[in-house]
């Protein structure tokens, strides 16, 4: 498996494969991210970090049925691995931890 360490928007479409469970693809990512974020997503960015997440193996994928929306063409599902959820989950502790260190002074406005 390559690296450990994952970015933002990697992470962003680790955590919109696991929202979208069984229904994972393409266009599906592109449009939850776009609601879940509010911004604007490029699907060549999406496709990109899926390879990638793919290659390092937090991500599996397989093709789905075609069907008469997409002209016939098949479907490419992804789901998390088991590593990708443990990737997931060493980065959600991660900015927890950090969130919890900020003195409580930083969020009341005050100076330090």
């Amino acid at each position: 498996m390559k690296g450990t360490y994952i970015g933002e928007f990697e992470e962003l479409v680790l955590l919109t494969v696991g929202i979208l469970f069984d229904d994972a693809y393409g266009l599906a990512i592109v449009d939850e991210l776009e609601k879940q974020t509010g911004r604007n997503v490029m699907m060549s960015a999406v496709h990109k970090a899926l390879v990638r997440l793919e290659d390092k193996g937090y991500l599996r994928s397989r093709m789905g049925g075609a069907t008469e929306t997409r002209g016939g063409r098949d479907k490419r599902l992804y789901t998390l691995t088991q590593a990708g959820t443990k990737v997931l989950n060493q980065s959600r502790e991660m900015r927890n931890s950090m969130w919890k260190q900020v003195p409580k002074i930083v969020w009341e406005g005050g100076k330090i």
